[in-house]
């Protein structure tokens, strides 16, 4: 039987909210952007609220179940914990967040070194080193925050310009990891209409359930205790090379 990724090429992860109280009395997780990937919250239960800055401005949206929020690549984000969220997230282009594709909001001096970059990004291995860096990430949030609460996008531009920068010598790893994926199964769809519209329906035969249980049910993402899957189709690094991690992936 062939092997399929999930449907459209997306990653998907389970997040219990940290409870964790950052410098500013909000509990939760680790500000960051995406810069190529949708990425979409599916609530399934608990209360809490997801955090946002744009160049149009700061928004808080509350999170409830049944809640789908989703914010298109530039939107800095920041899970809010009120009590037991969890929520299910939809990662468009899986494998480009794991490689890179997530930066976290640290202070201007650690996003203009790319080394230092690297280090305090670095995939946590206890709740201490977890919860140090999202309050880095915390740290270099609020100023933003604080910015667009007074109508100058200025300094969020300048975030995104910085992390364009720290992405931009790794965007040649990652086109072949969007062909093998999202643009594979885009690719896939077409074949599939054209073979029908041909009476061929021989892609039938490969028909039959796939199913996955998380690889790390308890691993430590940028929003949350991540349950991960490790899904035929998609690309991820080994663990020790996964220094930069999807919504919520060890968020």
């Amino acid at each position: 039987m062939n092997e399929f990724p999930l449907p459209g090429g997306v990653g998907v992860s389970h997040l219990r909210a940290y409870d964790w109280t950052a410098e500013d009395g909000v509990c939760g997780g680790s500000p960051h952007v995406h810069l190529a990937c949708t990425e979409a919250y599916v609530v399934t239960g608990g209360r809490g609220a997801v955090q946002t800055l744009s160049v149009g401005g700061y928004a808080e949206t509350p999170l409830e179940a049944g809640v789908i929020a989703w914010f298109a690549p530039g939107t800095v984000h920041r899970m809010v914990q009120d009590d037991g969220l969890r929520v299910t997230v939809l990662m468009q282009n899986s494998g480009l967040p794991e490689a890179g594709d997530a930066v976290f909001t640290f202070p201007p001096d650690v996003l203009a070194d790319a080394a230092a970059y690297a280090e305090a990004s670095a995939l946590p291995k206890t709740d201490d080193a977890a919860r140090h860096r999202r309050d880095l990430a915390v740290r270099g949030y609020l100023p933003l925050r604080d910015a667009l609460r007074d109508g100058d996008p200025e300094p969020l531009r300048t975030f995104h310009r910085a992390a364009v920068a720290l992405v931009a010598p790794k965007v040649a790893e990652w086109v072949p990891r969007w062909r093998a994926g999202a643009l594979r199964a885009a690719e896939l769809t077409g074949a599939h209409l054209k073979a029908l519209a041909d009476g061929d329906g021989s892609h039938l035969e490969q028909s039959g359930v796939r199913v996955a249980t998380p690889s790390n049910p308890d691993g430590y993402g940028m929003c949350g205790y991540r349950a991960e899957y490790d899904i035929p189709g998609v690309v991820s690094p080994p663990g020790e090379a996964r220094t930069i991690d999807q919504e919520g992936r060890q968020r």
